[in-house]
C-alpha cells in the first residue's frame, strides 16, 4: 500500500538512497517533496540524514521526512527530534475490502479530463493565503503531477444545477485503489456529496479490478474521519511528518 500511495502521488523527480526514497517537486505538497524510508536500510541513519538535507537544501526546501508509526522507524524518529526536527501534521491510513455491486454512481457523478477535474478543484478548494504567482506555480505543479501518475486514474465531479459541488480522484494500481483530492464545496457539505462522490468513485474502481480501497486522513478531521467511518473504513496505520527548522545543512 505504501509503494502504490507514492506512485498514485508521483514526484517530479525522485532519488533512491539505502531503502528511502526522497521526493523532490519543487515544493508543491509534502508527500510529494518528502523522504520516505521504505525498505530495509544497512547504512548509518545520521549520515543518511545529512545527505538528504544537502539535496533538499539545493532546491531551496526544508528537509522533510515522512515516518510511518512502525517499529522499524522508531530510532530514526528520535535521531530527527534530536536534530530539532518538528512533528506535524498526523495523518491516519484507512483501508476498506471492496465487493462487486456494493456502490452505485448516483446521477450527479461523472468521470471528467483531468483539466475539468483541476478547474473544479480549484474552485473548491480553500487555498492557503498566497500571492497570484505562488498560486499560479502550485496549479503548474498540480498539473503536472497528476499528468505523470502512470496508473490508471479516474477525476470525478458531483454536479448540481450545473455547478461541481464536490470533486476527486482514484488511482487504480492492480487490485488496491487510492482516494485523493475529495473536496466539498465548504458552502454544499452535509448534504451527502462527499459520500455520493467516494461512493461513485469505488463503483468504477471496482469494474476495474480494484479489491481494496485506501485513503489517508488528518487524524484532526474529525468530519472527514467520520464519513470515511461511515462508509466502512478502518484505519490500518498512521504516519506523520518530520520537518527541518533550517533550509540548510547543520
Amino acid at each position: 500500500m505504501e509503494e502504490a500511495s507514492l506512485n498514485a502521488w508521483p514526484a517530479l523527480h525522485q532519488v533512491m538512497l539505502d531503502g528511502w526514497v526522497l521526493r523532490f517537486s519543487r515544493g508543491f505538497t509534502k508527500r510529494a517533496n518528502s523522504v520516505t524510508p521504505l525498505y530495509a536500510a544497512a547504512q548509518r541513519p545520521l549520515e543518511k540524514v545529512r545527505y538528504c538535507e544537502e539535496l533538499y537544501a539545493r532546491d531551496g526546501l526544508a528537509t522533510v521526512f515522512r515516518l510511518a508509526t512502525v517499529s522499524e522507524q522508531v530510532a530514526l524518529d528520535e535521531l530527527l527530534a534530536a536534530r530539532g526536527y518538528e512533528s506535524i501534521d498526523a495523518t491516519q491510513v484507512l483501508h476498506r475490502p471492496l465487493a462487486t455491486g456494493e456502490f452505485e454512481p448516483v446521477a450527479a457523478f461523472s468521470v471528467v479530463p483531468v483539466a475539468s477535474f483541476l478547474a473544479a478543484y480549484a474552485n473548491l478548494h480553500e487555498p492557503p493565503d498566497i500571492n497570484e504567482r505562488a498560486a499560479r506555480t502550485a496549479s503548474e505543479l498540480h498539473r503536472a503531477i497528476l499528468r505523470a501518475i502512470r496508473s490508471e486514474t479516474m477525476f470525478g465531479l458531483i454536479v448540481e444545477d450545473g455547478e461541481a459541488v464536490a470533486c476527486g480522484m482514484a488511482v487504480v494500481e492492480r487490485e488496491l485503489v487510492g482516494l485523493f483530492d475529495i473536496v466539498v464545496d465548504p458552502r454544499c457539505r452535509r448534504r451527502g456529496h462527499g459520500r455520493a462522490l467516494v461512493e461513485s468513485l469505488l463503483h468504477r474502481a471496482v469494474e476495474r479490478g480494484a479489491r481494496t480501497a485506501y485513503l489517508q486522513v488528518l487524524s484532526d478531521n474529525a468530519a472527514a474521519r467520520s464519513l470515511y467511518t461511515a462508509l466502512g473504513f478502518q484505519p490500518l496505520y498512521e504516519y506523520r511528518y518530520r520537518v527541518s527548522k533550517t533550509r540548510t545543512r547543520s
